[in-house]
């Protein structure tokens, strides 16, 4: 299309095109960056649970080596977590294998708000832009001599901009399902290997009822 064209529409729009513009960049933007993200996250959660599948029980040497070959950051943290709970025989490692996870979630969904308030805010922003080209169209009506014709072209160049926002939106929406399925998959990778650290390194706590180790049990 002819860029003075575009430029056109965008003034007679009051500058909403323009917002508009900027809008569907950063939603692109977040939409390249969580799909690069969390793709990497998900492979290297599935490899990982992978790996960790016939590993024995209490088998630190073998832990230590899926840390050191294949973790990445947010997974390493919960290998990390394992070898040092049971290096010191913990039996509370699923709490503290719980609260690496929800300190590392809000990174996963970060920045996920901008698509959300995207498909919110295009299709008003784009009913606004035409109203506004409503305005520029009708006003040709208080011209002399004015044609009909100049007032329906006017109307169908104000649609633009309501077109250009569920365009938007849809873009928006469908990418930011798409993304919140991913994190879903991260999350359960994460519940997954929690499950399969505590299974093979976690210490059972002590019995209720059992007696306590040097207590007398005449007492009392």
């Amino acid at each position: 299309m002819d860029p003075v064209y575009l430029l056109q529409l965008a003034n007679q729009s009051g500058g909403i095109l323009y917002l508009m513009v900027i809008l569907l960049t950063l939603a692109l933007t977040v939409i390249v960056e969580r799909t690069w993200v969390l793709r990497r996250v998900t492979r290297h959660g599935a490899a990982l649970t992978q790996a960790l599948t016939p590993l024995a029980a209490q088998d630190r040497n073998g832990l230590t080596w899926l840390r050191e070959t294949q973790a990445r950051h947010l997974h390493g943290a919960l290998l990390e977590t394992t070898l040092a709970a049971s290096a010191e025989a913990d039996p509370d490692l699923a709490s503290r294998l719980d609260e690496v996870i929800l300190r590392h979630v809000p990174l996963l969904d970060r920045r996920l708000w901008v698509l959300d308030t995207t498909v919110t805010l295009a299709p008003l922003l784009g009913l606004l832009g035409t109203i506004i080209g409503m305005f520029h169209a009708f006003q040709v009506l208080a011209e002399p001599g004015a044609a009909p014709n100049a007032v329906t072209g006017g109307v169908a160049e104000a649609l633009v901009a309501t077109a250009a926002g569920l365009l938007i939106a849809v873009i928006g929406l469908v990418c930011f399902n798409g993304l919140n399925e991913r994190v879903r998959l991260a999350m359960h990778q994460l519940d997954t290997l929690k499950v399969m650290l505590v299974n093979r390194f976690g210490r059972p706590g002590p019995v209720a009822g059992a007696p306590v180790p040097g207590q007398d049990r005449s007492a009392g």
